[in-house]
């Protein structure tokens, strides 16, 4: 099968008539002079005067009121297309300035003369998010936690002292609400097809954007109030995204797939086209506006599908988004059968880690968040982000092919592709973020023996200075915890016995961090225990971060000879509790790393007790928490650090007797 021709929309009946017709049943016209004045000007209560209410509850009548709004719009419409560039900048450029963002609703203005459909639709997916994120900024001047949601933000008070009650409205009919136009909504999850979407609605957005403009400016000015906005959303460390190989070749390919794979609904195909021209002309957020509902489009048709229910690939009050398809069950508990259907691991693999890696975990890109939502500067999107998001899209291309095509699949340029497919790891999910910490902090507690230090015979010389003798017990103490827990090492890793080693320890906690670990549908238990280990590693770090500090100040005090008497014992001291300190870090490492090859074994269903061992880890956490103080350079609390971290290795190394004596049990 080529494009998918059997749907012809993904707009329910109500939603296409409500969109489609319903707007289109007047068929008079109204004087522009009465909805805006010459210099630009607009008219409100002309437009607030075609909301209509219900007699019930006073709420607004979206269906009254859309079929009143609609010869409002088309007047509009027309209105801006007897209009000149330079008119239209000098009436309105003006009132576009509170969006931060001018440019934009400048360029929608081209776009409307020219009536290209697929054009239409990005220039209101760009409006829409360009307005949330101001509308935003204003609420903030009064309110303080902007809402998430667009439909929450239109319905605050905020708002509605700043613009009128009916102002909002007026938008809520457009824009933000399930039961009006919805525009938004519709194009950002890829329900509506580029010629289901009328120009005029496009228009009158663009027309309510600048007189919100003027009413704002009207409160500025009334209330001496200053409109801050807030910066936008940047992207960092862009090399970790760097997964998939992409070039002209494949895109040129890409052109020729889209037209033949299943994945690819007919009606949408010009989005599809429109993006991957985008990308070729450097305008990546373009194309990622164009490209990311698309892919939702297609998942949605296969979840639909495979799950056999066919009326959810339709819009309605609840659509169903991503983050539902890729979950483990459905609605009433039954198995989710999209994974089921992509049948190569591979496919399975890539389908679920990489989309929630880019869409949805919290430390990801969540790139789709960020554009519809306006928090990201269009002008500067990073190519790096689009190449991930349209190499990701020609896989799905290649899989939902029919076999004629088979030679696509095997081309030179898209076979790298399929490969790093198979191999793609989360980068984003927890465990994965974890897995970094431990290898970043190894890397810095490692620089501790690279630093300088006072020579043994110049302690030894120190009057009134003792050594600790206890640290070779210390270290023999630890010594049997990991001879202990390596035996739930995993099969063919590597095992350090040797602490003090760092070479040995930088290796096994290596080989533990590139061991794949599932990171889907993970339980709340284990997401609970990841939080713990995460801020354990993180304070863990610090700790190493201060010593090194410490170590580079102490040693040039030294050198330089500045030190008073009672900071030179306070410097010996220091490097007498590191001989303790190092061992005991790299212990906590390993017990972590560990802990977290072995995570979908701890549950409530376990052997030990759940909570206990959440109480465990929370006693570590608060080991490396004081550390993190008595190690600071303002604190120097060294002999104190020797005695906690004896109290802490008191408690790993029963915690590892008890975990030693229920695996001899359980064999």
């Amino acid at each position: 099968m080529a494009l998918s021709e059997s749907v012809t929309t993904c707009l329910s009946p109500a939603v296409h008539y409500m969109i489609c017709e319903l707007g289109f049943e007047k068929t008079e016209t109204y004087d522009i002079n009465n909805i805006v004045s010459e210099n630009g000007e607009v008219h409100w209560q002309a437009i607030t005067d075609h909301v209509f209410y219900l007699e019930s509850d006073q709420t607004v009548d979206y269906i009254k009121s859309v079929r009143s709004l609609g010869p409002v719009c088309e007047s509009v419409n027309l209105h801006f297309k007897s209009m000149t560039k330079e008119q239209f900048v000098a009436q309105y450029a003006l009132w576009f300035q509170w969006t931060n963002y001018t440019e934009l609703f400048l360029e929608v203005f081209d776009v409307l003369q020219y009536t290209q459909t697929t054009e239409i639709a990005l220039g209101l997916m760009k409006l829409t998010s360009c307005l949330e994120r101001a509308l935003g900024d204003v609420y903030l001047l009064i309110g303080k936690d902007c809402p998430f949601l667009l439909r929450d933000l239109l319905i605050s008070e905020e708002l509605a002292v700043i613009f009128g009650q009916a102002v909002m409205n007026v938008l809520r009919i457009f824009i933000g609400s399930p039961y009006g136009l919805n525009l938004r909504n519709v194009l950002w999850h890829g329900f509506a097809s580029p010629e289901e979407i009328p120009v005029k609605y496009c228009a009158m957005l663009l027309f309510l954007t600048a007189g919100l403009g003027q009413l704002l400016q009207t409160y500025l000015l009334q209330t001496k109030c200053i409109l801050i906005h807030r910066p936008y959303v940047t992207f960092i460390n862009l090399e970790e995204l760097n997964i998939f190989p992409l070039n002209h070749e494949t895109l040129s390919l890409a052109e020729e797939l889209v037209k033949l794979s299943s994945f690819v609904l007919k009606m949408m195909l010009p989005f599809w086209l429109a993006a991957l021209t985008a990308f070729r002309q450097d305008r990546y957020a373009d194309c990622m506006i164009l490209l990311l509902p698309q892919l939702e489009a297609g998942l949605r048709r296969l979840f639909t599908a495979t799950n056999k229910c066919p009326n959810r690939l339709l819009t309605a009050e609840v659509s169903l988004c991503i983050k539902s398809m890729l979950a483990k069950h459905l609605n009433n508990e039954e198995i989710n059968q999209l994974p089921l259907v992509l049948e190569e691991p591979a496919m399975a693999s890539i389908l679920k880690e990489f989309l929630w890696d880019f869409l949805n975990h919290q430390e990801g890109p969540r790139v789709r968040d960020h554009l519809s939502h306006g928090e990201i500067n269009l002008k500067t999107f990073p190519r790096e982000v689009a190449n991930q998001i349209v190499a990701f899209a020609v896989t799905l291309l290649c899989r939902f092919s029919d076999e004629d095509v088979i030679a696509f699949k095997e081309h030179v340029v898209i076979k790298p592709l399929i490969n790093c497919a198979s191999c793609y790891c989360s980068q984003f999910h927890p465990i994965s973020r974890l897995k970094k910490q431990v290898l970043e902090c190894m890397k810095s507690i490692h620089l501790w023996s690279e630093l300088p230090i006072v020579p043994e015979e110049q302690v030894q010389a120190i009057k009134g200075f003792e050594g600790n003798a206890e640290a070779s017990v210390f270290v023999l103490k630890i010594l049997e915890i990991l001879s202990q827990l390596h035996q739930y090492n995993p099969q063919n890793c590597y095992g350090s016995n040797d602490p003090v080693n760092s070479d040995q320890t930088d290796r096994l906690l290596t080989e533990l961090c590139v061991m794949r670990i599932c990171t889907l549908y993970s339980p709340r238990s284990v997401l609970e225990i990841l939080v713990v280990f995460r801020k354990i590693i993180t304070q863990c770090h610090q700790v190493s971060g201060q010593v090194i500090a410490s170590l580079e100040l102490r040693y040039k005090q030294w050198i330089n000879k500045t030190l008073r008497s009672r900071q030179r014992q306070n410097y010996l001291r220091m490097l007498n509790s590191i001989k303790f300190l190092l061992p005991m870090l790299r212990l906590v490492m390993v017990l972590v790393t560990l802990e977290l090859v072995n995570i979908y074994l701890i549950d409530k269903k376990n052997a030990f007790d759940y909570q206990q061992y959440l109480k465990f880890l929370k006693s570590i956490l608060q080991y490396t928490e004081n550390l993190v103080t008595y190690t600071n350079p303002e604190k120097n609390k060294w002999d104190e650090t020797m005695e906690l971290t004896n109290k802490a290795l008191t408690k790993i190394k029963s915690f590892s007797d008890k975990k030693l004596m229920l695996m001899q049990l359980a064999t």
